[in-house]
């Protein structure tokens, strides 16, 4: 069973160390990358993931609000 996994962060660095971090398992999936809480929403409808990685702290729509 692969694992579709949502990497949501305002830091471009932060997002694509994780994803390549993912990637190297091989059940893992990332399924997309948002910078802002808003875009992930609308991911998370439009891709339907198992697991959202998630940062606390970015602009506009911070983690919790998300």
């Amino acid at each position: 069973m692969t694992i579709h996994v949502l990497v949501v962060d305002d830091s471009s660095f932060i997002r694509r160390a994780v994803t390549r971090m993912l990637a190297e398992e091989a059940d893992i999936s990332v399924v997309g990358e948002a910078a802002q809480g808003d875009e992930a929403l609308r991911l998370v409808h439009a891709r339907a993931p198992d697991v959202v990685t998630l940062d606390l702290k970015m602009p506009i729509v911070g983690g919790l609000d998300t």
